[in-house]
Protein backbone atom coordinates (compact mmCIF):
# COMPACT_ATOMS: atom_id res chain seq x y z
CA UNK A 1 0.00 0.00 0.00
CA UNK A 2 1.18 3.34 -1.08
CA UNK A 3 0.24 6.16 1.55
CA UNK A 4 0.78 9.75 0.53
CA UNK A 5 0.86 12.57 3.45
CA UNK A 6 0.97 16.31 2.98
CA UNK A 7 4.18 17.84 3.47
CA UNK A 8 2.39 20.79 6.08
CA UNK A 9 2.87 20.35 9.32
CA UNK A 10 0.26 18.38 11.28
CA UNK A 11 -2.57 20.46 13.08
CA UNK A 12 -4.05 19.48 16.33
CA UNK A 13 -7.61 19.19 16.15
CA UNK A 14 -9.46 19.19 19.57
CA UNK A 15 -12.98 17.62 19.97
CA UNK A 16 -15.42 20.15 20.69
CA UNK A 17 -18.28 22.25 19.17
CA UNK A 18 -17.54 24.18 16.19
CA UNK A 19 -19.07 27.13 17.64
CA UNK A 20 -16.52 26.86 20.19
CA UNK A 21 -14.08 27.33 17.79
CA UNK A 22 -15.66 29.78 16.37
CA UNK A 23 -14.99 31.80 18.97
CA UNK A 24 -11.93 30.53 20.51
CA UNK A 25 -9.83 33.70 19.83
CA UNK A 26 -12.65 36.27 20.47
CA UNK A 27 -10.96 38.22 22.57
CA UNK A 28 -7.56 38.54 20.74
CA UNK A 29 -9.40 40.01 17.79
CA UNK A 30 -10.98 43.96 18.37
CA UNK A 31 -14.49 43.17 19.14
CA UNK A 32 -15.52 46.03 17.23
CA UNK A 33 -14.16 44.60 14.07
CA UNK A 34 -16.88 44.61 11.29
CA UNK A 35 -17.02 40.53 10.90
CA UNK A 36 -19.91 40.34 8.04
CA UNK A 37 -20.47 43.35 5.64
CA UNK A 38 -23.35 43.64 3.33
CA UNK A 39 -21.72 44.70 -0.08
CA UNK A 40 -24.00 47.12 -1.87
CA UNK A 41 -25.52 49.19 1.66
CA UNK A 42 -22.52 48.81 3.81
CA UNK A 43 -24.27 47.85 6.98
CA UNK A 44 -22.33 45.45 8.90
CA UNK A 45 -22.30 43.36 11.88
CA UNK A 46 -18.99 43.53 14.45
CA UNK A 47 -17.42 40.92 16.22
CA UNK A 48 -19.16 41.35 19.15
CA UNK A 49 -22.90 41.81 17.57
CA UNK A 50 -22.30 38.49 16.42
CA UNK A 51 -21.11 36.46 19.42
CA UNK A 52 -24.42 38.76 21.31
CA UNK A 53 -26.54 38.16 18.61
CA UNK A 54 -26.09 34.29 18.05
CA UNK A 55 -25.96 33.58 21.62
CA UNK A 56 -29.56 35.32 22.12
CA UNK A 57 -30.86 33.97 18.65
CA UNK A 58 -29.55 30.45 19.89
CA UNK A 59 -31.83 30.78 23.16
CA UNK A 60 -34.75 32.01 20.88
CA UNK A 61 -34.54 28.92 18.98
CA UNK A 62 -34.39 26.52 21.74
CA UNK A 63 -36.63 28.22 24.44
CA UNK A 64 -39.32 30.60 22.00
CA UNK A 65 -39.25 27.43 18.95
CA UNK A 66 -38.55 24.75 21.32
CA UNK A 67 -36.05 23.29 19.22
CA UNK A 68 -34.03 20.17 20.98
CA UNK A 69 -30.57 18.95 20.55
CA UNK A 70 -29.77 17.47 17.87
CA UNK A 71 -33.04 18.88 15.39
CA UNK A 72 -32.35 19.37 12.20
CA UNK A 73 -32.86 22.97 10.69
CA UNK A 74 -33.41 23.98 7.12
CA UNK A 75 -31.70 27.29 5.75
CA UNK A 76 -33.26 28.39 2.55
CA UNK A 77 -31.69 31.67 1.74
CA UNK A 78 -29.47 33.44 -0.61
CA UNK A 79 -26.07 35.17 0.36
CA UNK A 80 -27.57 37.53 3.24
CA UNK A 81 -25.95 39.19 6.36
CA UNK A 82 -28.70 36.72 8.57
CA UNK A 83 -26.95 33.56 6.91
CA UNK A 84 -23.40 33.46 9.18
CA UNK A 85 -26.04 34.73 12.30
CA UNK A 86 -28.98 31.56 11.99
CA UNK A 87 -25.75 29.46 11.04
CA UNK A 88 -23.66 30.08 13.62
CA UNK A 89 -26.95 30.32 16.07
CA UNK A 90 -27.63 26.89 14.98
CA UNK A 91 -24.37 25.27 15.70
CA UNK A 92 -24.56 27.32 19.56
CA UNK A 93 -28.15 25.73 20.31
CA UNK A 94 -26.66 22.28 19.40
CA UNK A 95 -28.48 21.66 16.28
CA UNK A 96 -28.25 20.24 12.67
CA UNK A 97 -28.40 22.92 9.54
CA UNK A 98 -28.99 21.54 6.11
CA UNK A 99 -28.55 24.53 3.56
CA UNK A 100 -30.96 24.06 0.50
CA UNK A 101 -29.98 25.43 -2.80
CA UNK A 102 -31.49 28.54 -3.52
CA UNK A 103 -32.83 27.69 -6.63
CA UNK A 104 -34.45 24.68 -6.01
CA UNK A 105 -38.21 23.98 -7.27
CA UNK A 106 -40.58 22.73 -4.83
CA UNK A 107 -40.64 19.32 -5.36
CA UNK A 108 -36.50 19.46 -5.18
CA UNK A 109 -36.66 21.09 -2.02
CA UNK A 110 -39.38 18.56 -0.56
CA UNK A 111 -36.71 15.69 -0.98
CA UNK A 112 -34.03 17.45 0.67
CA UNK A 113 -36.84 19.04 3.67
CA UNK A 114 -38.19 14.70 3.75
CA UNK A 115 -34.96 12.74 3.73
CA UNK A 116 -33.29 15.37 6.49
CA UNK A 117 -35.98 15.49 8.65
CA UNK A 118 -35.96 19.31 9.11
CA UNK A 119 -38.95 20.80 10.95
CA UNK A 120 -38.13 24.62 10.97
CA UNK A 121 -37.16 26.37 7.72
CA UNK A 122 -35.47 29.33 7.88
CA UNK A 123 -36.92 31.00 4.66
CA UNK A 124 -35.73 34.82 2.94
CA UNK A 125 -38.64 36.69 2.16
CA UNK A 126 -38.59 36.03 -1.46
CA UNK A 127 -38.20 32.64 -1.33
CA UNK A 128 -41.14 31.65 1.02
CA UNK A 129 -43.66 31.08 -2.05
CA UNK A 130 -41.36 28.40 -2.46
CA UNK A 131 -41.36 26.89 0.82
CA UNK A 132 -45.26 27.61 0.95
CA UNK A 133 -45.56 25.51 -2.11
CA UNK A 134 -43.26 22.86 -0.60
CA UNK A 135 -44.60 22.48 2.81
CA UNK A 136 -48.25 22.15 1.30
CA UNK A 137 -47.01 19.52 -1.62
CA UNK A 138 -46.40 17.40 1.74
CA UNK A 139 -49.68 18.03 3.68
CA UNK A 140 -48.58 20.65 5.90
CA UNK A 141 -52.01 22.95 6.71
CA UNK A 142 -51.79 26.65 6.73
CA UNK A 143 -51.47 26.48 10.62
CA UNK A 144 -48.79 23.96 10.56
CA UNK A 145 -46.62 26.09 7.88
CA UNK A 146 -46.95 29.49 9.90
CA UNK A 147 -45.67 27.43 12.90
CA UNK A 148 -42.85 25.70 10.72
CA UNK A 149 -41.43 28.92 9.01
CA UNK A 150 -39.44 31.62 10.42
CA UNK A 151 -38.25 34.38 8.02
CA UNK A 152 -34.87 35.06 7.80
CA UNK A 153 -33.90 38.90 7.90
CA UNK A 154 -32.68 40.79 10.19
CA UNK A 155 -34.31 44.12 10.90
CA UNK A 156 -31.15 46.39 9.01
CA UNK A 157 -30.79 44.43 6.32
CA UNK A 158 -30.65 46.79 3.24
CA UNK A 159 -32.92 43.64 1.56
CA UNK A 160 -34.87 42.70 3.69
CA UNK A 161 -38.11 43.31 1.97
CA UNK A 162 -40.08 41.81 5.14
CA UNK A 163 -43.39 44.72 4.85
CA UNK A 164 -45.74 41.60 2.98
CA UNK A 165 -44.94 39.13 5.39
CA UNK A 166 -45.06 41.05 8.41
CA UNK A 167 -48.22 41.53 7.97
CA UNK A 168 -48.83 37.51 7.55
CA UNK A 169 -48.25 36.82 10.75
CA UNK A 170 -44.97 35.10 10.38
CA UNK A 171 -42.35 34.45 12.96
CA UNK A 172 -39.01 36.68 12.55
CA UNK A 173 -35.72 36.58 13.19
CA UNK A 174 -36.50 39.57 15.39
CA UNK A 175 -39.44 37.52 17.46
CA UNK A 176 -36.63 35.48 18.91
CA UNK A 177 -34.09 37.85 19.45
CA UNK A 178 -34.02 39.63 22.81
CA UNK A 179 -35.54 36.73 25.05
CA UNK A 180 -32.92 35.65 26.59
CA UNK A 181 -29.50 34.78 25.93
CA UNK A 182 -27.37 31.34 26.27
CA UNK A 183 -24.58 31.33 29.23
CA UNK A 184 -22.54 29.36 26.73
CA UNK A 185 -22.91 27.02 24.10
CA UNK A 186 -24.18 23.44 24.09
CA UNK A 187 -21.52 21.35 24.69
CA UNK A 188 -19.92 18.55 22.38
CA UNK A 189 -17.18 17.61 23.91
CA UNK A 190 -14.94 14.78 23.35
CA UNK A 191 -17.13 12.06 21.84
CA UNK A 192 -19.90 14.24 21.16
CA UNK A 193 -18.18 16.11 18.52
CA UNK A 194 -18.77 13.14 16.21
CA UNK A 195 -22.74 14.42 16.20
CA UNK A 196 -23.78 15.61 12.76
CA UNK A 197 -23.60 19.78 12.93
CA UNK A 198 -24.24 19.83 9.08
CA UNK A 199 -26.44 17.92 6.13
CA UNK A 200 -25.31 19.42 2.76
CA UNK A 201 -26.72 16.98 0.59
CA UNK A 202 -24.64 15.60 -2.24
CA UNK A 203 -25.02 12.94 -5.34
CA UNK A 204 -21.81 11.56 -3.76
CA UNK A 205 -20.33 8.90 -6.75
CA UNK A 206 -23.31 7.88 -8.19
CA UNK A 207 -27.49 8.17 -7.98
CA UNK A 208 -29.66 10.04 -6.29
CA UNK A 209 -28.55 13.16 -3.83
CA UNK A 210 -27.79 12.53 -0.48
CA UNK A 211 -27.58 14.11 3.09
CA UNK A 212 -23.98 13.96 3.64
CA UNK A 213 -23.14 13.78 7.45
CA UNK A 214 -20.55 16.68 8.52
CA UNK A 215 -19.84 16.12 12.07
CA UNK A 216 -18.56 19.23 14.41
CA UNK A 217 -15.00 17.65 14.32
CA UNK A 218 -15.11 17.42 10.89
CA UNK A 219 -16.13 21.48 10.13
CA UNK A 220 -13.38 21.72 13.27
CA UNK A 221 -10.57 19.93 11.26
CA UNK A 222 -11.79 21.97 8.24
CA UNK A 223 -11.27 25.48 9.18
CA UNK A 224 -8.10 24.89 11.44
CA UNK A 225 -6.04 22.84 8.59
CA UNK A 226 -7.21 25.73 6.10
CA UNK A 227 -5.52 27.86 8.59
CA UNK A 228 -2.41 25.65 8.43
CA UNK A 229 -1.68 25.89 5.10
CA UNK A 230 -3.48 29.38 3.78
CA UNK A 231 -1.46 32.40 2.78
CA UNK A 232 -0.74 34.02 6.46
CA UNK A 233 -3.79 36.54 7.47
CA UNK A 234 -3.75 40.22 8.82
CA UNK A 235 -6.88 41.04 10.13
CA UNK A 236 -6.30 44.16 9.95
CA UNK A 237 -5.17 44.43 6.35
CA UNK A 238 -7.13 41.37 4.74
CA UNK A 239 -10.54 40.78 3.80
CA UNK A 240 -12.78 38.15 1.76
CA UNK A 241 -14.99 38.61 -1.00
CA UNK A 242 -18.18 36.38 -0.34
CA UNK A 243 -19.78 35.73 -3.85
CA UNK A 244 -20.26 31.68 -3.78
CA UNK A 245 -23.48 31.34 -2.14
CA UNK A 246 -23.08 29.88 1.28
CA UNK A 247 -25.44 26.80 0.78
CA UNK A 248 -22.58 25.11 -0.56
CA UNK A 249 -20.05 23.76 1.36
CA UNK A 250 -17.47 25.39 -0.44
CA UNK A 251 -18.59 28.98 0.39
CA UNK A 252 -19.94 28.09 3.63
CA UNK A 253 -16.58 26.31 4.85
CA UNK A 254 -14.00 28.75 3.12
CA UNK A 255 -16.26 32.00 3.17
CA UNK A 256 -18.24 31.55 6.15
CA UNK A 257 -16.24 29.68 8.72
CA UNK A 258 -12.86 30.31 7.91
CA UNK A 259 -12.38 34.40 7.85
CA UNK A 260 -14.38 35.15 10.79
CA UNK A 261 -11.95 32.23 12.63
CA UNK A 262 -8.95 34.02 10.97
CA UNK A 263 -10.83 37.31 12.11
CA UNK A 264 -10.65 38.88 8.94
CA UNK A 265 -14.06 40.42 7.55
CA UNK A 266 -16.19 38.86 4.54
CA UNK A 267 -17.88 41.12 2.47
CA UNK A 268 -21.44 39.25 1.43
CA UNK A 269 -22.53 39.38 -2.36
CA UNK A 270 -26.47 37.85 -2.54
CA UNK A 271 -25.35 36.21 -5.55
CA UNK A 272 -22.86 37.11 -8.56
CA UNK A 273 -23.13 40.47 -10.27
CA UNK A 274 -20.25 41.13 -11.78
CA UNK A 275 -19.89 44.65 -11.47
CA UNK A 276 -21.19 44.55 -8.09
CA UNK A 277 -18.15 42.01 -7.33
CA UNK A 278 -15.81 44.64 -9.02
CA UNK A 279 -17.30 47.58 -7.14
CA UNK A 280 -16.55 45.79 -3.93
CA UNK A 281 -13.15 44.57 -4.55
CA UNK A 282 -12.32 47.85 -4.96
CA UNK A 283 -14.57 49.43 -2.42
CA UNK A 284 -13.70 47.55 0.44
CA UNK A 285 -9.83 47.13 -0.56
CA UNK A 286 -10.42 43.12 -0.40
CA UNK A 287 -7.33 40.70 -0.55
CA UNK A 288 -8.72 37.41 -1.00
CA UNK A 289 -11.23 36.49 -4.18
CA UNK A 290 -12.55 32.82 -3.49
CA UNK A 291 -14.19 31.71 -6.73
CA UNK A 292 -15.44 29.38 -9.64
CA UNK A 293 -13.74 28.92 -12.95
CA UNK A 294 -16.65 30.80 -14.55
CA UNK A 295 -16.44 33.55 -12.83
CA UNK A 296 -12.48 33.45 -13.57
CA UNK A 297 -14.01 33.80 -17.06
CA UNK A 298 -16.02 36.29 -16.39
CA UNK A 299 -13.00 38.52 -15.36
CA UNK A 300 -10.86 37.42 -18.09
CA UNK A 301 -13.58 38.36 -21.09
CA UNK A 302 -15.03 41.09 -19.99
CA UNK A 303 -14.48 44.92 -20.03
CA UNK A 304 -16.10 45.43 -16.70
CA UNK A 305 -12.96 44.83 -13.94
CA UNK A 306 -10.87 46.84 -15.90
CA UNK A 307 -13.08 50.00 -14.90
CA UNK A 308 -12.20 48.81 -11.20
CA UNK A 309 -9.05 49.33 -8.75
CA UNK A 310 -8.24 45.38 -8.00
CA UNK A 311 -4.68 46.46 -6.54
CA UNK A 312 -5.69 45.46 -3.24
CA UNK A 313 -5.97 41.55 -4.27
CA UNK A 314 -3.07 39.71 -4.07
CA UNK A 315 -4.72 35.90 -4.19
CA UNK A 316 -7.39 34.06 -6.15
CA UNK A 317 -8.44 31.04 -5.50
CA UNK A 318 -10.70 28.94 -7.62
CA UNK A 319 -12.30 25.62 -6.21
CA UNK A 320 -15.67 23.58 -6.83
CA UNK A 321 -14.81 22.42 -10.42
CA UNK A 322 -11.44 21.95 -12.17
CA UNK A 323 -9.52 25.10 -13.16
CA UNK A 324 -8.06 25.07 -16.69
CA UNK A 325 -4.28 25.86 -17.12
CA UNK A 326 -5.19 28.16 -19.67
CA UNK A 327 -7.77 30.55 -17.92
CA UNK A 328 -5.25 30.58 -15.15
CA UNK A 329 -2.91 31.87 -17.59
CA UNK A 330 -5.49 34.30 -19.04
CA UNK A 331 -6.47 35.50 -15.61
CA UNK A 332 -2.84 36.43 -14.78
CA UNK A 333 -2.22 38.40 -17.87
CA UNK A 334 -5.49 40.00 -17.48
CA UNK A 335 -4.70 41.57 -13.64
CA UNK A 336 -1.09 41.73 -15.05
CA UNK A 337 -2.62 44.62 -17.41
CA UNK A 338 -4.07 46.37 -14.74
CA UNK A 339 -1.52 46.18 -12.28
CA UNK A 340 -2.06 43.78 -10.38
CA UNK A 341 0.16 40.73 -8.80
CA UNK A 342 -2.33 38.16 -7.32
CA UNK A 343 -1.39 34.44 -6.69
CA UNK A 344 -3.58 32.52 -8.61
CA UNK A 345 -4.32 29.17 -6.68
CA UNK A 346 -6.80 26.35 -6.75
CA UNK A 347 -7.68 23.69 -4.19
CA UNK A 348 -9.55 20.22 -4.40
CA UNK A 349 -12.34 18.76 -2.72
CA UNK A 350 -15.95 17.29 -2.23
CA UNK A 351 -18.85 17.81 0.00
CA UNK A 352 -17.88 14.49 1.33
CA UNK A 353 -14.57 15.93 2.92
CA UNK A 354 -15.89 19.04 4.07
CA UNK A 355 -14.37 20.21 1.71
CA UNK A 356 -10.68 20.57 1.40
CA UNK A 357 -8.24 17.94 0.39
CA UNK A 358 -5.26 19.77 -1.15
CA UNK A 359 -4.65 23.42 -2.36
CA UNK A 360 -1.74 24.76 -3.89
CA UNK A 361 0.82 26.98 -2.07
CA UNK A 362 0.47 30.56 -2.94
CA UNK A 363 4.55 30.30 -3.80
CA UNK A 364 3.88 27.79 -6.60
CA UNK A 365 0.91 29.74 -7.82
CA UNK A 366 2.30 30.15 -11.53
CA UNK A 367 4.38 26.67 -11.94
CA UNK A 368 1.70 24.03 -10.37
CA UNK A 369 -1.13 26.14 -12.46
CA UNK A 370 -3.96 23.35 -13.54
CA UNK A 371 -2.71 21.32 -10.20
CA UNK A 372 -5.16 21.14 -7.23
CA UNK A 373 -1.72 21.08 -4.79
CA UNK A 374 -0.32 19.17 -2.16
CA UNK A 375 -2.67 17.37 0.43
CA UNK A 376 -4.00 19.92 3.21
CA UNK A 377 -2.60 19.23 6.79
CA UNK A 378 -3.65 15.72 8.59
CA UNK A 379 -4.52 14.16 4.96
CA UNK A 380 -3.65 10.69 3.60
CA UNK A 381 -4.28 10.00 -0.13
CA UNK A 382 -3.35 6.68 -2.20
CA UNK A 383 -4.22 6.10 -6.05
CA UNK A 384 -6.00 3.06 -6.92
CA UNK A 385 -6.56 1.20 -10.18
CA UNK A 386 -10.36 0.09 -10.35
CA UNK A 387 -8.92 -3.14 -8.39
CA UNK A 388 -8.24 -1.02 -5.42
CA UNK A 389 -4.54 -1.85 -6.21
CA UNK A 390 -2.32 0.95 -5.54
CA UNK A 391 -0.77 1.95 -8.86
CA UNK A 392 2.86 3.16 -9.54
CA UNK A 393 4.07 6.46 -8.99
CA UNK A 394 3.63 8.46 -11.99
CA UNK A 395 0.20 6.73 -13.30
CA UNK A 396 -2.83 7.80 -12.64
CA UNK A 397 -5.89 6.51 -10.59
CA UNK A 398 -8.51 7.20 -8.57
CA UNK A 399 -7.74 9.26 -5.36
CA UNK A 400 -8.66 7.68 -1.84
CA UNK A 401 -8.00 9.87 0.81
CA UNK A 402 -8.41 9.80 4.35
CA UNK A 403 -8.48 12.52 7.38
CA UNK A 404 -10.42 14.64 9.85
CA UNK A 405 -12.31 16.37 7.14
CA UNK A 406 -13.48 13.06 5.55
CA UNK A 407 -17.44 12.59 6.61
CA UNK A 408 -19.39 10.44 9.04
CA UNK A 409 -21.42 9.23 6.15
CA UNK A 410 -24.48 9.61 4.39
CA UNK A 411 -27.68 10.00 6.04
CA UNK A 412 -30.23 6.92 6.24
CA UNK A 413 -27.94 5.20 3.70
CA UNK A 414 -25.55 2.69 5.07
CA UNK A 415 -25.34 1.25 1.48
CA UNK A 416 -23.81 4.54 -0.04
CA UNK A 417 -21.77 4.94 3.06
CA UNK A 418 -20.02 1.29 2.96
CA UNK A 419 -19.73 1.54 -1.06
CA UNK A 420 -17.73 5.31 -0.52
CA UNK A 421 -15.69 4.74 2.37
CA UNK A 422 -13.54 1.44 3.21
CA UNK A 423 -13.41 0.05 6.49
CA UNK A 424 -10.27 1.22 7.16
CA UNK A 425 -11.68 4.99 6.64
CA UNK A 426 -10.63 5.76 2.83
CA UNK A 427 -13.27 7.56 1.04
CA UNK A 428 -13.33 6.96 -2.77
CA UNK A 429 -13.35 10.16 -3.98
CA UNK A 430 -14.60 8.98 -7.94
CA UNK A 431 -11.70 11.54 -8.86
CA UNK A 432 -8.60 10.31 -11.00
CA UNK A 433 -5.63 11.64 -10.20
CA UNK A 434 -1.90 11.90 -10.99
CA UNK A 435 1.12 12.91 -8.41
CA UNK A 436 4.15 14.33 -9.51
CA UNK A 437 7.44 14.06 -8.85
CA UNK A 438 6.98 17.56 -5.86
CA UNK A 439 3.99 15.68 -4.00
CA UNK A 440 1.03 17.93 -6.32
CA UNK A 441 -1.99 16.01 -7.51
CA UNK A 442 -3.47 16.88 -10.86
CA UNK A 443 -7.40 15.61 -11.42
CA UNK A 444 -7.02 14.22 -14.73
CA UNK A 445 -10.57 12.67 -15.08
CA UNK A 446 -13.69 11.56 -13.28
CA UNK A 447 -14.59 8.41 -12.63
CA UNK A 448 -18.27 9.04 -11.36
CA UNK A 449 -21.27 10.29 -12.95
CA UNK A 450 -21.97 13.25 -11.61
CA UNK A 451 -21.94 16.46 -13.84
CA UNK A 452 -20.68 19.65 -12.38
CA UNK A 453 -22.19 22.95 -13.82
CA UNK A 454 -20.49 25.99 -12.55
CA UNK A 455 -19.49 24.31 -9.47
CA UNK A 456 -22.68 22.72 -8.96
CA UNK A 457 -23.37 19.40 -9.07
CA UNK A 458 -26.06 17.88 -11.56
CA UNK A 459 -26.86 14.06 -10.65
CA UNK A 460 -27.58 12.43 -14.39
CA UNK A 461 -29.87 10.37 -12.00
CA UNK A 462 -32.26 13.07 -10.81
CA UNK A 463 -32.47 14.60 -14.86
CA UNK A 464 -33.37 10.80 -16.19
CA UNK A 465 -35.82 10.36 -13.20
CA UNK A 466 -37.83 13.68 -14.31
CA UNK A 467 -37.66 13.09 -17.77
CA UNK A 468 -39.18 9.90 -17.80
CA UNK A 469 -42.30 11.56 -16.30
CA UNK A 470 -42.66 13.19 -20.21
CA UNK A 471 -45.53 11.80 -21.80
CA UNK A 472 -43.42 11.19 -25.15
CA UNK A 473 -40.02 9.92 -23.37
CA UNK A 474 -39.70 6.64 -23.34
CA UNK A 475 -35.96 5.94 -22.62
CA UNK A 476 -33.51 8.71 -21.59
CA UNK A 477 -29.36 8.87 -20.72
CA UNK A 478 -27.83 11.67 -19.45
CA UNK A 479 -23.97 13.13 -19.58
CA UNK A 480 -21.92 15.81 -19.06
CA UNK A 481 -20.63 17.59 -22.37
CA UNK A 482 -17.59 20.07 -21.96
CA UNK A 483 -17.51 23.34 -23.26
CA UNK A 484 -14.36 24.93 -23.82
CA UNK A 485 -16.28 28.65 -24.51
CA UNK A 486 -18.03 28.45 -20.89
CA UNK A 487 -15.41 26.38 -18.99
CA UNK A 488 -17.82 24.42 -17.18
CA UNK A 489 -19.74 21.03 -18.18
CA UNK A 490 -23.16 21.44 -19.45
CA UNK A 491 -26.13 18.21 -19.12
CA UNK A 492 -27.25 17.01 -22.01
CA UNK A 493 -29.76 14.08 -22.62
CA UNK A 494 -30.22 10.93 -25.08
CA UNK A 495 -33.80 10.65 -25.64
CA UNK A 496 -36.09 7.82 -27.53
CA UNK A 497 -39.40 8.94 -27.95
CA UNK A 498 -42.32 6.91 -25.94
CA UNK A 499 -43.48 6.34 -29.80
CA UNK A 500 -39.45 5.25 -31.10
CA UNK A 501 -36.99 6.84 -33.57
CA UNK A 502 -39.13 5.80 -36.66
CA UNK A 503 -41.87 8.02 -34.93
CA UNK A 504 -39.45 11.01 -35.97
CA UNK A 505 -38.26 9.85 -39.30
CA UNK A 506 -36.53 13.96 -40.56
CA UNK A 507 -33.99 15.52 -38.87
CA UNK A 508 -36.10 18.74 -38.41
CA UNK A 509 -39.17 16.71 -36.65
CA UNK A 510 -36.67 15.14 -34.30
CA UNK A 511 -34.58 18.54 -33.99
CA UNK A 512 -37.78 19.87 -32.77
CA UNK A 513 -39.29 17.14 -30.81
CA UNK A 514 -35.70 17.51 -28.89
CA UNK A 515 -36.30 21.39 -28.02
CA UNK A 516 -39.77 20.43 -27.17
CA UNK A 517 -37.92 18.49 -24.04
CA UNK A 518 -35.35 20.89 -23.80
CA UNK A 519 -38.12 23.58 -22.87
CA UNK A 520 -40.37 21.46 -21.01
CA UNK A 521 -37.59 20.58 -18.39
CA UNK A 522 -36.80 24.02 -17.29
CA UNK A 523 -40.20 24.21 -15.76
CA UNK A 524 -38.95 21.29 -13.56
CA UNK A 525 -35.98 21.73 -12.20
CA UNK A 526 -33.22 24.29 -10.94
CA UNK A 527 -31.97 26.61 -13.59
CA UNK A 528 -28.55 24.55 -13.05
CA UNK A 529 -30.00 21.29 -14.26
CA UNK A 530 -31.40 23.16 -17.48
CA UNK A 531 -30.15 20.94 -20.23
CA UNK A 532 -27.91 23.13 -22.01
CA UNK A 533 -25.52 20.81 -23.42
CA UNK A 534 -28.76 20.14 -25.71
CA UNK A 535 -30.96 16.67 -26.48
CA UNK A 536 -30.26 14.21 -28.23
CA UNK A 537 -32.87 11.99 -30.52
CA UNK A 538 -31.68 8.16 -30.85
CA UNK A 539 -32.78 4.90 -31.24
CA UNK A 540 -31.81 3.53 -27.89
CA UNK A 541 -30.00 3.91 -24.90
CA UNK A 542 -26.78 1.73 -24.32
CA UNK A 543 -26.94 -0.05 -21.53
CA UNK A 544 -25.02 -3.39 -19.45
CA UNK A 545 -27.16 -6.81 -18.85
CA UNK A 546 -27.82 -5.41 -15.30
CA UNK A 547 -29.53 -2.68 -16.99
CA UNK A 548 -26.84 0.04 -15.92
CA UNK A 549 -26.72 3.05 -18.61
CA UNK A 550 -23.41 2.67 -20.16
CA UNK A 551 -22.46 6.83 -19.99
CA UNK A 552 -19.30 5.98 -21.48
CA UNK A 553 -20.75 4.76 -25.13
CA UNK A 554 -23.13 8.14 -24.70
CA UNK A 555 -20.02 10.27 -24.02
CA UNK A 556 -18.09 8.46 -27.65
CA UNK A 557 -21.38 9.23 -29.17
CA UNK A 558 -20.74 12.91 -28.03
CA UNK A 559 -17.44 13.31 -28.98
CA UNK A 560 -17.86 11.81 -32.84
CA UNK A 561 -20.52 14.04 -33.02
CA UNK A 562 -18.20 17.01 -31.70
CA UNK A 563 -15.97 15.38 -34.46
CA UNK A 564 -18.67 15.26 -37.37
CA UNK A 565 -19.71 19.35 -36.67
CA UNK A 566 -16.24 19.86 -37.31
CA UNK A 567 -15.16 18.34 -40.41
CA UNK A 568 -18.90 19.52 -41.91
CA UNK A 569 -17.61 23.24 -40.48
CA UNK A 570 -14.11 22.11 -42.74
Amino acid sequence: MTIYTSKYPSVSIPSTNLYTLLFRDHDKFDPASPAFIENASGVSLNRKEVKDMTLSLAYGMRRVLGAKRGDVVMVFSPNSLSWPVVAFSIFAAGLCMTPANTAYTPSELAHQLKDSGAYYIFVHPALLPVAIETLTSLGASPTEIKKRVVIMALARESDASTAEVNAGGWIQLEDLLNKGSLEREESFEGAQAEETVTLCYSSGTTGLSKGVMTTHRNLVSQTLTTLGCFSPLDPKKDSFIGVLPFYHIFGLALLVLFPFCAGTPLVICPRFDLAQFCSGIQKYKITVAIIVPPIMLALVNSPIPVEYDFSSLRIVMSGAAPLAKTLGVSLDKRLRGMGVKADIIQGYGLTETSPGVAIVRTEEAMSKLGSVGDLVPNMSARLVDEDGVDVKPGQSGELWVRGGNVMKGYLNNPTATANAITSDGWFKTGDIAVRDDDGCFTIVDRKKELIKYKGFQVPPADLEAVLLTHPDVGDVGVIGIESEDRTTELPRAYVVPKSGYASLPTQKERETFALGIQKWIEGKVARHKYLRGGVVVIEVIPKSAAGKILRRQLRDLAKEEVQMSVKAKL
